[in-house]
């Protein structure tokens, strides 16, 4: 199984500082977003990530390289601890990049090559998920019963209509249609689809044929995933743990302060500051 980000948006509901710096890598306090889906990638036992970036994001590759003065740094003063922190990850990293903003079908297809011999996970950065197991191994572990193609999914958020709500087979299973935003009361269940899949290599095939017929603009994965589910081959599963939505300005700051609760050496700071209110 092998794993796939997609980074190549302009992340523009976080102006300024997105001008300079990949959302990717706004952190919840010192570590970039972007790695939490490579520890929920890891701990799912994924040692090979394809990253999808536009030319704006050179920044994400350096992050993955090795720092070497830093390192001759820490070394030279003993300090394991920092030095632990700036070690690259034990996995191989490829980055991708999509020339043209043509949307996420036009941007799968940049990836083709790398990986259709098999399943993959496809993350978009928006969402970060935590808790044991993680969101990438909840959706192995439902391929490898089904062998279809999985949808993560949140069970009646807040807001349903804001989502693509999936329509169910009589199974409870199967998933028979993806229905964005749809207007209020008109949802065709209460499982919203979120930001994590595992696709079939398949995929790829729809992707090309629906490409092919493309009229312009932005190209979205919808029709693949439609032409699989005509099919019965895409199932989802109702994620276990929390899932946080970073995607927006306030998302963001819901996920710093969970993330600083979480953590010993911040948490009585946040305690601190909620005394004063």
């Amino acid at each position: 199984m092998k794993g796939l980000i997609v980074a190549a948006g302009y992340g523009t509901r976080f102006l300024p500082v997105t001008k300079t710096v990949p959302k990717e890598m706004l952190p919840l306090i010192d570590t970039p977003s972007l790695d939490f889906i490579i520890d929920e990638f890891v701990s799912a036992g994924i040692r090979e990530v394809v990253i999808i970036t536009s030319r704006r994001k050179k920044s994400l590759e350096d992050y993955f390289d090795r720092e070497i003065e830093l390192e001759e740094l820490f070394i030279r003063e003993g300090n394991n601890e920092k030095l632990a922190k700036i070690r690259p990850r034990d996995i191989k990293v490829c980055f991708i990049r999509q020339q043209e903003m043509l949307g996420t079908g036009h941007a799968l297809l940049q990836a083709r090559s790398l990986l259709d011999d098999g399943p993959f996970i496809c993350a978009y950065p928006d969402d970060l998920h935590f808790g044991t197991p993680s969101l990438s191994a909840q959706l192995m572990e439902t391929y490898e019963q089904t062998g279809c193609s999985v949808l993560a999914a949140i069970h009646d958020p807040p807001e349903l209509h804001r989502y693509g709500v999936l329509k169910l087979d009589t199974d409870g299973l199967h998933v028979m249609d993806i229905v964005e935003k749809p207007n209020p009361g008109e949802e065709p269940s209460r499982e919203a689809s979120v930001g994590r899949y595992l696709y079939t290599p398949e995929l790829f095939d729809y992707l090309e044929e629906g490409w092919k017929a493309h009229a312009g603009g932005e190209y979205y994965h919808i029709y693949a995933l439609k032409k699989l589910m005509e099919q019965r081959k895409v199932v989802y599963r109702e994620l276990t743990g929390e899932r946080l939505d970073i995607g927006s300005p306030e998302g963001y700051l819901r996920a710093v302060l969970t993330y600083a609760s979480s953590r010993s050496d911040l948490s009585h700071v946040l305690r601190e500051y909620l005394s004063r209110e």
